[in-house]
């Protein structure tokens, strides 16, 4: 038996365009609650939201039952990290800060198998082979890996194009925040000139033959991105979904106007 088709990945090859939402709550029953919502995908958040492996891999076990393909970020993309997300079932990770092509280079190593790579091979131990009930895990597990990076600041706009020629690199992910801080607009992702980078960069990812893709509330810059070649889009988060609701709903009982 080979390892599950990532249906996410399948999508992306075949230049759909597909719709999530970040989950940075970090609790098992919202993520289901998120899972029952339509998305496409959902970015189970272990760099800004308040996660660890088992809470993540608690998160993995809840949207197994989901259509919502589930997109791992690490904190930090460091190899012992990325292993044990694997080893706990996810098939697509985000990897954030992604500066040089070297750096590309050792995450694809990180989540390949040898000869090729430095995955470690203990599978058999493993939820990602479903304990060993995968035989053919480690022959098949690289195909079906969704690798995805983030360039989100000067130096990896700088670096794009020689990130876009790693081989491994499956898609990459525009950081607004992060890029629109780093060129002296913080807290201001719809500057144009942060605009300007943004929708630069998806159509070179797209034209380098990598899926791009984005996180955007805004309606507006959401059409742009798709407009200039985004395939895998955030549109929301959970925190945001609560908190803006919640918001809205208080203001209207204690200030009715």
């Amino acid at each position: 038996m080979p390892a599950p088709v990532n249906t996410f990945k399948k999508a992306l090859s075949e230049g759909e365009t597909v719709f999530g939402c970040w989950v940075g709550l970090a609790d098992t029953l919202s993520t289901e609650l998120m899972g029952t919502a339509g998305f496409d995908w959902l970015v189970i958040d272990g760099e800004h939201g308040p996660n660890d492996l088992r809470s993540i891999l608690a998160q993995l076990q809840v949207l197994a039952a989901s259509d919502s393909h589930p997109v791992v970020r690490v904190p930090v993309g460091e190899t012992y990290m990325l292993k044990q997300m694997l080893d706990a079932g996810a098939q697509t990770v985000l990897v954030p800060m992604v500066e040089s092509a070297d750096q590309a280079r050792q995450l694809v190593r990180d989540v390949t198998y040898p000869p090729h790579g430095d995955r470690g091979v203990g599978y058999a131990l493993s939820r990602a082979a479903r304990f060993s009930q995968i035989a053919d895990y480690g022959t098949t597990a690289d195909a079906q890996i969704c690798l995805l990076v983030q360039v989100e600041n000067r130096k990896g706009l700088a670096s794009l194009d020689d990130i876009l020629a790693v081989d491994g690199i499956d898609g990459v992910f525009i950081g607004p925040a992060d890029l629109a801080a780093d060129m002296g607009h913080m807290g201001d992702s719809l500057h144009p000139d942060v605009q300007a980078a943004i929708m630069d960069a998806l159509s070179r990812i797209r034209a380098a033959g990598k899926a791009p893709g984005i996180l955007s509330t805004h309606d507006p810059m959401t059409e742009a991105a798709i407009a200039a070649g985004a395939q895998f889009v955030a549109v929301g988060a959970d925190v945001l979904l609560l908190s803006h609701a919640a918001q809205t709903l208080s203001a209207r009982w204690k200030d009715p106007r």
